[in-house]
């Protein structure tokens, strides 16, 4: 995982050793997430949110890398990792406004991307 700023938007990255699995990619009207599976909440800098869901991550218990971001960008304010439970995992993205949302999947690496730009 890793969070960076390009000219006019802020950008949330997911890397895969093997191909990209199934996803869904959610705004909410609040920066407000559920963890799983404890179901305890967590409110993220920002007014709005993006619920990012990942279905059946191989080797998601061998998963090391960072579990929050707090990059402060214009549109991104703050990631964390919500749930690892069991082959799912769920980012939580804090945002500040009504951005677009733009999401790619690249190769070479494998990964998912999700573009938060200004509308």
């Amino acid at each position: 995982m890793r969070v960076g700023q390009q000219s006019g938007y802020d950008r949330f990255v997911i890397e895969f050793g093997g191909g990209v699995p199934s996803y869904t990619v959610t705004r909410q009207p609040n920066a407000t997430f559920t963890r799983s599976p404890k179901g305890d909440q967590v409110t993220l800098e920002g007014s709005a949110g993006v619920l990012i869901v990942i279905n059946s991550v191989n080797n998601w218990t061998s998963y090391s890398g960072p579990t929050a971001f707090h990059p402060q960008y214009p549109y991104l304010r703050q990631a964390l990792l919500a749930e690892n439970f069991e082959g799912y995992q769920q980012w939580a993205l804090g945002i500040q406004g009504s951005p677009c949302l733009r999401v790619s999947l690249f190769t070479s690496p494998n990964r998912l991307v999700v573009d938060i730009a200004a509308g």
